[in-house]
């Protein structure tokens, strides 16, 4: 393991469970690598709709362990590798790298540095933006589990509704390289742009009644 790892950071936290004028910007402590951990130093985090229900406490004991304060949210980053745990070899430090990650138990990515287990971490592709990467990795792994979830394979057709939102958009792109046609509902002619320059193959604007 590399020995690059600070005492301290700066991170967006609470200390109890409830609305937004909780989340107050302190140092906390980094959490520790662990054999199989990555740690990142973090460039982008993203921030979800989800981040709201968590920090409300809606999630409390869902990942089978109680919340600890403060309490670090967010699950999406992008950033450059600072450290590895010693059973890390596919990554080394100064890697620039994007990670999806639930916060429990380590804490999350609203933080200069996050750590989580080398599994949840890949490189950046070279024709994405760090910016890109640091935001998309929860979006299309949701957008991927639907897909498998009904079985899509090369050769089958599927109707993707909300075809230009942040997941929907994730979703024409996996299906098209799945080998799949894709009829897209979008939202707006903006929408409809992008589910065309995405690669759907048939779509329809949802606000105008269908008319594409």
């Amino acid at each position: 393991m590399t020995n690059a790892k600070p005492d301290t950071m700066q991170a967006a936290a609470i200390d109890r469970f409830g609305g937004a004028e909780l989340v107050t910007v302190r140092a906390v402590p980094v959490p520790e690598v662990g054999p199989s951990d990555v740690l990142i130093r973090v460039e982008v985090a993203g921030v979800a709709s989800w981040d709201a229900l968590e920090r409300e406490g809606r999630y409390d004991g869902a990942f089978g362990m109680p919340s600890t304060f403060p309490y670090v949210l967010g699950w999406d980053c992008a950033g450059a590798v600072v450290a590895v745990g010693g059973q890390v070899s596919r990554f080394k430090e100064g890697d620039r790298v994007y990670a999806a990650s639930m916060p429990v138990p380590k804490g999350g990515t609203y933080a200069t540095y996050a750590v989580t287990d080398a599994d949840n971490v890949s490189l950046i592709p070279a024709k994405l933006t760090i910016e890109q990467a640091g935001v998309m990795g929860w979006d299309a792994l949701t957008a991927l589990s639907g897909l498998e979830e009904i079985g899509l394979k090369q050769g089958d057709t599927v109707m993707i509704f909300g075809a230009s939102g942040g997941i929907g958009h994730m979703a024409i792109q996996l299906a098209k390289r799945l080998g799949a046609r894709v009829l897209a509902v979008a939202s707006g002619d903006d929408g409809v742009a992008l589910s065309r320059r995405l690669g759907a193959d048939a779509i329809v604007n949802g606000r105008n009644g269908g008319r594409s």
